[in-house]
């Protein structure tokens, strides 16, 4: 459990804590069933080779929960994430790999709510593997802790 984030307490420029997810045989082969993703490149080391790769590789639900697990650490549960771009894998995050997810906070605004705009990316082994990409979120606001704590409505 995360403790929650207010619009408040972010600075542009921060940097998110980064986040290790080491890649074994066990992890690609759930993601692909959770995914529902059967694709053998994900799961079969001779198949993935054979299609040129260099060994069974993490699948784009996998990478992205990765990210979501990141902002997700950042926000705490009330914040939202709305909009994530620029999600663009550069090279394999392989059995074996370590991909390291990292993020930094770009901008900040209000809208009626407490908006900010997170760069994220993913590396590994060889250099920025995912990414960089655009992750918009939305946090709630120390008005809104205040009035829930009051009982009332920050509306």
């Amino acid at each position: 459990m995360t403790e929650q984030r207010y619009w408040e307490d972010v600075i542009e420029g921060e940097d998110l804590a980064s986040l290790s997810f080491p890649l074994t045989v066990y992890r690609l082969v759930m993601a692909a069933g959770a995914s529902r993703d059967f694709n053998s490149i994900h799961h079969n080391s001779e198949f993935a080779k054979s299609t040129g790769a260099p060994e069974m590789y993490a699948n784009n639900y996998l990478l992205q929960g990765m990210w979501e697990r990141a902002v997700r650490q950042y926000i705490g549960n009330k914040g939202v994430i709305r909009q994530l771009r620029g999600f663009r894998m550069r090279n394999f995050n392989v059995v074996g790999d370590t991909v390291v997810v990292k993020g930094r906070v770009v901008r900040k605004w209000l809208e009626d709510v407490g908006l900010i705009e997170l760069e994220m990316w993913s590396e590994n082994a060889n250099g920025v593997s995912v990414g960089p990409g655009r992750v918009i979120a939305m946090l709630p606001t120390e008005r809104q802790r205040n009035a829930n704590l009051a009982g009332g409505s920050a509306i």
